[in-house]
């Protein structure tokens, strides 16, 4: 099931709750989707409450999706209603990696749909969610690196996962850029960042391959090596931008 048909087909299974709006963000909003490999990132504007039943009828929609095909796995949607949509902090019914759970819409998310968010069906962000200013999304972007990514660096195990690396690199990159530019980056242009911010450039060329090509399997070595090399760039990288902008 390609892209669009899966798309598609997930607007009709929400069409029984009466969706006011169904956006996009993330690679898919940003031009820098890789079918198969990115994560389909979604907010839904549902009338609320959203109680028990409701919560029900959305899990079985997932579940009948993931039957349909693998990139169903990769459809996230978190459920927003008109009345607790305005809170960033607020946690949202969220359905991802295959199972319900409670997530905020951070402030990043925010502006990117404002930014650039898709509008896959109804009123578009910049009518119903409030704006986001330039305070609230530096600090959270702040906050973000050192609470979060900082003491995550400490945890050597996570690092020979791809997922970390990926994710550990190129956030700080779009962090760095955001608090340094006042502007989001797509994690295409996020990796484009990365030589100029100092980041290990065999570890920028590994990121690449993954995920632009299809690169022989890793070896354990080479998995232990980018870890410790990954570790100790945004160690410090993640230190000093803390100190710079915190």
């Amino acid at each position: 099931m390609p892209t669009d048909t899966l798309l598609d087909a997930f607007l009709r299974g929400l069409a029984p709750l009466h969706p006011l709006a169904l956006w996009a963000h993330g690679s898919l909003a940003g031009g820098d989707y890789q079918e198969g490999r990115s994560d389909l990132d979604l907010i839904a504007v549902l009338p609320g409450p959203l109680g028990p039943g409701r919560a029900w009828r959305v899990a079985a929609l997932h579940a009948r999706l993931r039957a349909a095909g693998p990139l169903a796995a990769k459809l996230h949607c978190s459920y927003l209603t008109p009345k607790t949509l305005a809170d960033p902090g607020r946690r949202h019914l969220t359905w991802a990696h295959n199972g319900l759970r409670r997530r905020s819409v951070t402030p990043v998310t925010r502006r990117e749909l404002h930014d650039f968010g898709r509008v896959l069906h109804g009123r578009a962000p910049g009518e119903l969610l409030p704006p986001v200013p330039d305070l609230q999304l530096d600090d959270f972007v702040v906050r973000d690196q050192r609470d979060f990514w900082r003491p995550a660096v400490d945890r050597a195990r996570l690092w020979r996962q791809d997922i970390w690396v990926d994710l550990g690199l190129l956030t700080f990159a779009r962090a760095t850029v955001t608090l340094r530019d006042g502007r989001l980056i797509t994690k295409r242009e996020a990796l484009a960042e990365l030589p100029s911010l100092g980041a290990p450039p065999e570890v920028v060329d590994d990121i690449a391959r993954r995920r632009y090509d299809a690169p022989a399997p890793p070896t354990r070595d080479w998995l232990a090596h980018r870890a410790g090399t990954t570790r100790a760039f945004l160690g410090s990288a993640i230190d000093a931008l803390i100190t710079t902008y915190g």
